[in-house]
């Protein structure tokens, strides 16, 4: 079966989910005394994000605490929209309500990680 979809929409949502994790990436370290910390902070943060994304196992047989966990995880919404244009053809507009709380994770993390950086340097 051929893959079906923009290359240039996947392109352009992979740099958004990768802006997204840059941005925990960012806060981790202005959390983290010590770079052990860092590691063990991206370590549980990223164990759940493949457990309960949907990636492993089936989005809908979770449990609904481990669903709404999971929806505001931003790799259950890139693999959504992955899924949506290579097997599917999906355009931005049939991908737009995967894109919005992708955006809004990203904003509020990188946020959050731009005011403690500011803070540390004071």
């Amino acid at each position: 079966m051929p893959l079906v979809g923009s290359l240039a929409l996947l392109y352009a949502v992979a740099f958004l989910f990768i802006a997204a994790s840059l941005a925990v990436g960012i806060t981790f370290s202005t959390l983290a005394k010590n770079q052990l910390q860092a590691v063990q902070m991206a370590f549980f943060f990223f164990l759940p994000s493949i457990l309960l994304s949907g990636f492993m196992f089936p989005f809908r047989g979770m449990p609904e605490w481990a669903q709404w966990i999971g929806s505001v995880l931003p790799l259950t919404h890139f693999l959504r929209i992955v899924r949506g244009i290579l097997l599917k053809g999906n355009g931005l507009f049939e991908i737009a309500p995967e894109l919005g709380p992708l955006t809004l994770f990203f904003v509020i993390v990188m946020a959050i990680g731009v005011k403690r950086y500011r803070q540390t340097l004071d």
